[in-house]
C-alpha cells in the first residue's frame, strides 16, 4: 500500500491531502496527543465536525477525514460498502503512521466505526457513536425514499442550481434567526453537495449499500464488541434514527456510557458542540482510569433494560 502526500489545494482551506490507492483523500489533522479519528455520515464531510475539532485539538490529535465519495476526496466508481470503508480507513491510518485511535462516528460514520472496530480490533482503542446507524432497522422516510430505483432522476432536480440557491437562502435565514444550526439547516447544506453528478453517484452507492425502502439493511447489534470502552450520544429529537436504537446498543454493551441530549436532533456535534466535546473528553479521561466500569445513562426516561448487566447510576440530562 502506497500513499503519497500532497500540498494543500486552494479549495480545501485547512484540509490536507494525500493520495491513497490512486485516489485523493482530504482530511483535517490538528493538535497533538492521543489520536481521535472522526468519521462523518452519508452526504457529509469533515465540515460536520467544525464545532468540535478545535475544542478537542487542544488536548488530542484530531483527524477528520472526508470519506471516499464525499467532501473534497475523490469520488471514483467503486465499492462504498461498510467493509470497504473499514479497510480504507485502516490503510488511511497506516499512511499517517497511526497504530491506534479513539474512533468517533456520526450516523453512517457510526456504522463505519462499528465495522472498523469489528474488522480491525487492534486499531481501535475506544468507540464513540453519535446518532449512529447500524443499530436497528428503523430510519426516517427521506433516506428510504432516496434509496429507491429512479432516485438518479429525481436527485438532479432536487439538487439543481435554483433549488440549491433557495436552500442556501433558507439556511442563512434559519441561522440568522438566532436558533443556531438545526436539522433543517444541515439538510439544506447537505443538499448543495449533491449538485455535482459524481457526488450524487457516490451518495447513492453509499446509501444503497446500507439502506433500502424498508429502512436500514445492516445491523451490528449482534456483533458489538463488549471489550471496548464505548460511549453512545443521541439527541432525543432525532427524526432520522430513533433514540431507541441508542438504548438497544447500550443494553447490549456492558459498561457502555449513554448520553441522551434533550432538545437535540440528528446532529449533536453541530447543534451542541461544546457538550459533545466535553462528553468526549470526560469519556477518554474516565476510560484511562483502571476502575470498575459502570452502566451510565444521562436520560431520565430510559426504558427498563431486559437484563441487568452491571451496576447502574443515573446522570442528570445533559443540557443542549
Amino acid at each position: 500500500m502506497k500513499a503519497v502526500r500532497e500540498t494543500a489545494q486552494p479549495d480545501t482551506v485547512n484540509l490536507r491531502t494525500l493520495t491513497l490507492h490512486g485516489d485523493r483523500v482530504a482530511y483535517l489533522d490538528e493538535g497533538a496527543g492521543d489520536v481521535l479519528l472522526l468519521i462523518h455520515g452519508i452526504g457529509g464531510s469533515t465540515d460536520c465536525w467544525r464545532g468540535v475539532v478545535h475544542k478537542l485539538a487542544s488536548r488530542y490529535r484530531v483527524i477528520a477525514v472526508d470519506l471516499l465519495g464525499h467532501g473534497q476526496s475523490d469520488k471514483p466508481r467503486g465499492d462504498y460498502s461498510l467493509g470497504a470503508f473499514a479497510v480504507w480507513l485502516r490503510d488511511f491510518l497506516d499512511a499517517l503512521d497511526i497504530r491506534e485511535a479513539t474512533v468517533i462516528g456520526h450516523s453512517f460514520g457510526g456504522g463505519v466505526a462499528l465495522q472498523f472496530a469489528h474488522q480491525h480490533k487492534e486499531y481501535c482503542r475506544r468507540l464513540v457513536l453519535i446518532s449512529s446507524g447500524g443499530l436497528g432497522p428503523d430510519l426516517g422516510p427521506l433516506l428510504r425514499m432516496m434509496s429507491l430505483p429512479g432516485a438518479e432522476l429525481v436527485l438532479p432536480l432536487i439538487a439543481s442550481p435554483p433549488a440549491v440557491q433557495v436552500g442556501k437562502v433558507l439556511r442563512k435565514r434559519a441561522l440568522s434567526s438566532g436558533r443556531g444550526a438545526t436539522r433543517y439547516s444541515e439538510t439544506l447544506k447537505g443538499l448543495a453537495a449533491l449538485s455535482n453528478r459524481h457526488s450524487r453517484a457516490a451518495f447513492l452507492r453509499t446509501l444503497r449499500s446500507v439502506v433500502d425502502h424498508r429502512g436500514q439493511a445492516v445491523c451490528a447489534l449482534n456483533r458489538l464488541r463488549t471489550d471496548l470502552p464505548t460511549m453512545i450520544i443521541f439527541g432525543d429529537q432525532d427524526r432520522c434514527i430513533p433514540v431507541a436504537h441508542a438504548h438497544s446498543a447500550h443494553n447490549a454493551v456492558p459498561g457502555s456510557v449513554l448520553h441522551v441530549i434533550p432538545g437535540v436532533g440528528h446532529q449533536p456535534q453541530v447543534q451542541c458542540p461544546d457538550t459533545v466535546a466535553r462528553l468526549v473528553g470526560e469519556f477518554i479521561d474516565t476510560s484511562r482510569e483502571e476502575i470498575p466500569r459502570f452502566d451510565l445513562v444521562s436520560s431520565h426516561n430510559r426504558p427498563a433494560p431486559a437484563r441487568s448487566w452491571c451496576s447502574a447510576r443515573t446522570l442528570l440530562a445533559v443540557p443542549a
